[in-house]
């Protein structure tokens, strides 16, 4: 079985069973189910969903638990990774959303926008979570809804009313764009982006058919939107990054959490990107019995085409690089090892791997004089041969090809 199909098996088993095995990811889960009425109320984290099957007739949401207090944990990778939770902590924490959904259409110019949808917009906008009132249609079913780009999110029920409790809290930067229709959604997430807002809620704010000219609102479901926001994000920062000047060595970092162990290598020269991803037997996307790697990579032009190998992680890192290298005004050559192990058994999302790489990045960097010494230095710190990722690089040749001015002092 590839890892391509036992993805795609995983997704539409959703704990059901049907590789014959006891699901991992559901197991933990289902112990903290809620024994949900029809009629609860709760603070949304906040946190919303939008689907993308059938589109553009699509399944969208509000979640929630039915608790009243600040929910913000369970739905934010940012604060996951700063609290350093462990995977059974998050998991219990998104086995107790009540996904309350509806359907509706991408396209709310051609629909009139319903009450469902003007709510779920409303606490898309919010930075704080949200009390709110359900009335659902059906008690929720003990399904997953499993992918690569976002969190786990079960528990899922037909909603028949909602209303908000309190005042939704919304940032005034957010607020300003929002209700501003002149401005394409692209320079309003720089915007955004700009004054600190979290990437977590501008996802959000895109996902919701929040930005962008009047006429051009849509909504986005968030598996799209989440890899749109760091590509989108990513790309406006190297627009200058491309005219700093380059780095004068060869830095490497590294980073760990929960199973996901990266060494970022920087080399002094153009930008340029390149992602290899090795995942272990066991882990959150490889069920079978052999290693599995992904690859992608841009030159200093840029990519095309969508990175179909990496997906969003491949855009989720490239945004911290970026961020890095505008903090730092210098550009340099990117190789990104990634190792995805045992003990990363259930999807969290590329959110994690977004903060996992910018925590790394605020660390002093180790310095070393030759490409070679940083290899050995990372080989320390892998579970795989070094071999693994260079044998195949793209980005590794083309830089060792070149002579450096460095070399002649």
């Amino acid at each position: 079985m590839n890892q391509f199909f036992q993805t795609q098996a995983c997704i539409k088993c959703r704990g059901r069973g049907f590789c014959g095995k006891p699901c991992k990811i559901y197991s933990k889960i289902k112990d903290f189910t809620p024994k949900t009425k029809k009629h609860f109320s709760g603070s949304s984290p906040p946190e919303i969903f939008v689907g993308r099957y059938n589109y553009p007739s699509i399944q969208a949401g509000i979640l929630s638990p039915e608790i009243i207090e600040n929910t913000e944990v369970m739905g934010m990778p940012e604060l996951w990774h700063k609290k350093k939770l462990s995977i059974d902590n998050i998991l219990s924490k998104r086995g107790q959303l009540i996904y309350g959904k509806f359907g509706t259409q991408i396209k709310q110019t051609k629909v009139k926008k319903t009450k469902f949808t003007e709510l779920m917009q409303e606490i898309g906008m919010a930075y704080k979570s949200v009390s709110t009132e359900f009335f659902l249609k059906k008690k929720p079913k003990q399904t997953l809804e499993l992918n690569k780009m976002s969190a786990t999110i079960g528990n899922p029920a037909p909603l028949e009313h909602a209303r908000l409790q309190e005042n939704p809290k919304i940032k005034a930067k957010v607020n300003y764009l929002v209700t501003d229709t002149d401005v394409k959604s692209a320079n309003a997430m720089k915007e955004l982006h700009k004054h600190k807002i979290s990437t977590s809620n501008i996802i959000k704010i895109l996902s919701a058919g929040l930005l962008g000219k009047k006429t051009a609102r849509r909504l986005v479901p968030t598996r799209w939107a989440i890899t749109a926001t760091d590509d989108t994000l990513s790309k406006n920062l190297l627009k200058k990054i491309k005219y700093y000047p380059e780095i004068n060595e060869i830095q490497l970092f590294h980073g760990y959490y929960i199973g996901n162990h990266y060494e970022i290598l920087l080399l002094p020269d153009k930008f340029s990107f390149e992602v290899i991803e090795a995942y272990f037997s066991g882990s959150a996307w490889n069920q079978t019995q052999k290693l599995s790697i992904a690859q992608d990579y841009e030159f200093y032009h840029g990519r095309k085409k969508y990175a179909f190998n990496v997906t969003g992680a491949y855009y989720t890192t490239k945004l911290a690089i970026a961020e890095y290298f505008e903090k730092i005004k210098r550009q340099a050559s990117v190789f990104i090892m990634r190792e995805e192990r045992p003990e990363y058994y259930a999807p969290l999302g590329v959110g994690i791997l977004r903060e996992l790489c910018r925590e790394a990045l605020t660390k002093p960097p180790e310095k070393f004089n030759t490409i070679q010494e940083a290899l050995a230095k990372a080989r320390t710190r892998l579970k795989l041969p070094i071999s693994t990722f260079t044998s195949i690089s793209k980005i590794l040749p083309e830089y060792k090809k070149q002579s450096r001015l460095t070399q002649w002092f």
